[in-house]
């Protein structure tokens, strides 16, 4: 039966449809100008904000995965991720298909950052994570009545090869590369957890394709090591061979940022993130799938600094 990818050609949708192809070749790709990434892709144009289209580009799925991205705009959010959420879960109910939901830890309690595990309490403190919140309780109503089966993927901050909207990348990556110091948002002496993007969209994979790991959450396989501000600078300029030279930048500098970088002005409510130790633990994972292998830090900056 096919596997559906909502919202492909992104970092997430371009990895995950190359582990799809380790459990089937029926992989449809769907966005407004979606691109083959395996030879026997289905290619399906559709604009995700018409429920119409997104009802059709569930038709004939097994499995529906939910990788869209929407522009980074808390009025966007709230105006496109509900309405898109509930025509996914009609379609799934109407299609008999499962749903796999890649999401993110905005929704956890700030008490619960340093320590983030699948049982952590939904309280969010930022009107973005509002709307997750919002998204994953759809979910569970839908699995409590009983209308679709559903995993929740969850992923920590990400960074990988070719990855256009990683913090990691952008604050320290890039400004090493220019010979400048690498701007950390907050204490430099945070451990912050990353996920791997390629070890996410295995982990996704075979996620949707275990039939006991639907109706619950899942955090997805991230090194345990965890490293910090400072750590994650000198790991990535040993790899680059440049001096270590690393800024602290304090949240209120991203509304001053804001005004010409407006990412960065949307992530503002967000850096509380960053002003404690982050730690997404994956354990959950690695007792179910003990053979999994993790990308630790080092290897994947290396292969972020190949390109």
């Amino acid at each position: 039966m096919k596997q559906t990818i909502l919202g492909s050609g992104g970092a997430i949708g371009n990895e995950l449809a190359k582990a799809l192809h380790n459990y089937t070749d029926q992989i449809r790709l769907v966005s407004r100008n979606p691109k083959k990434i395996n030879e026997t892709d289905e290619i399906f144009p559709a604009d995700l904000s018409d429920s119409k289209q997104i009802d059709a580009a569930i038709a004939g799925s097994s499995v529906v995965y939910v990788t869209i991205g929407f522009d980074y705009n808390l009025k966007v959010w709230r105006k496109k991720w509900p309405p898109f959420m509930h025509a996914v879960i009609d379609g799934c109910t109407k299609h008999k298909a499962k749903l796999v939901f890649f999401d993110n830890v905005y929704m956890y309690a700030p008490s619960e950052i340093p320590n983030m595990t699948e049982a952590s309490e939904m309280n969010p403190i930022s009107e973005k994570g509002k709307v997750r919140k919002q998204l994953v309780d759809m979910i569970f109503e839908a699995i409590e009545a009983k209308k679709i089966e559903a995993i929740i993927a969850r992923a920590a901050d990400f960074y990988g090869p070719n990855v256009a909207t990683s913090m990691l990348q952008e604050t320290v990556q890039k400004n090493l590369a220019k010979n400048k110091a690498a701007n950390w948002l907050g204490g430099l002496d945070f451990k912050h957890s990353f996920t791997y993007t390629p070890d996410a969209g295995r982990a996704t994979a075979l996620l949707g394709n275990t039939a006991d790991a639907y109706n619950q959450v899942w955090h997805l396989p991230t090194d345990p090591q965890t490293l910090t501000g400072r750590e994650w600078t000198e790991l990535f300029a040993s790899q680059m061979n440049k001096k270590v030279k690393i800024s602290a930048m304090p949240s209120w500098m991203l509304k001053i940022l804001g005004w010409f970088i407006p990412n960065l002005g949307e992530f503002y409510e967000m850096s509380y993130q960053y002003d404690r130790p982050y730690f997404f633990n994956s354990q959950k994972f690695m007792t179910r799938f003990p053979d999994f292998r993790i990308t630790t830090y080092q290897e994947g900056v290396q292969e972020v600094l190949r390109g």
